[in-house]
Order: C-alpha cells, then structure tokens, then sequence
C-alpha cells in the first residue's frame, strides 16, 4: 500500500473521494465492484455520492479488494492512496476552506437523510389504515 497523501485527506476528501479514488486506482468500474461486492451498482454509487454509506462487513470488504487500510478509507489516516501522477497537492487557503466546507456539508446532508429515512421507518406503521 501506499504511504497516504494530503491529496485524499479528511479535509479535502470524503469517504466517498477516497473509494472512487481507490477504485479508479485498481482500475475497477463502479459496475465492476459492485459486482464483485454483491450490491448494486446503484449502492456502490450512492456511496462514492456519499449519499450512503456502507455496513461494516463491506468496508472490510472495500479495503481489502482496493487495496488500502479500512483506517484509510474512513478517516484518511494510514495507508493509502499515493498523489496522482502529475497531480500537485498545494491548494490555495480558499479552496483548501471551501474543500472542508463541503466535506462538512456532505456529512450534515448524509446524517440528515439518515434521520429522515429513520423518521418514515417510524411513521409508515402509523400510516397504515386497517381494513
């Protein structure tokens, strides 16, 4: 495994940046990991959106398949993902704010959507109408 880099840090990147990223580097398709996995492509998406995120048996699971540490993939720290080939890791003050900014807003929206689907789980019981 890599050394980690500040390219896929906690304040720049998402777990969602880092599985795409990972997965791009061991020259995987979303199809194809998904299929490797046994989940949808459409699970496999909404975790690289950050939109979800997966059980623990699965992260095992990534980590294992991608390459890199499970500490990695959730937190950025450990081994990881080297810098891309040409790529530079100096990013102005401004982005590097704007950066964690979204990383923070992506994790809001994500715990939000958690409450409002746990929220519908209570509610649909109590919707039901008897016959």
């Amino acid at each position: 495994m890599a050394e980690s880099s500040t390219w896929f840090a906690a304040d720049v990147a998402t777990f969602g940046d880092r599985l795409a990223g990972a997965r791009e580097t061991a020259g995987l398709s979303q199809q194809e990991l998904a299929q490797r996995l046994g989940v949808r492509l459409t699970t496999l998406q909404a975790w690289e959106e950050d939109l979800a995120e997966p059980r623990g048996n699965r992260l095992q699971m990534l980590a294992g398949m991608l390459n890199v540490s499970l500490r990695w993939l959730l937190t950025a720290e450990g081994d990881g993902l080297a810098v891309p080939a040409g790529e530079g890791t100096q990013l102005s003050s401004e982005a590097a704010v704007a950066l964690g900014e979204l990383a923070r807003l992506r994790a809001q929206a994500g715990a939000l959507a958690a409450e409002i689907a746990e929220v519908e789980r209570r509610i649909r019981p109590l919707l039901r109408v008897e016959a």
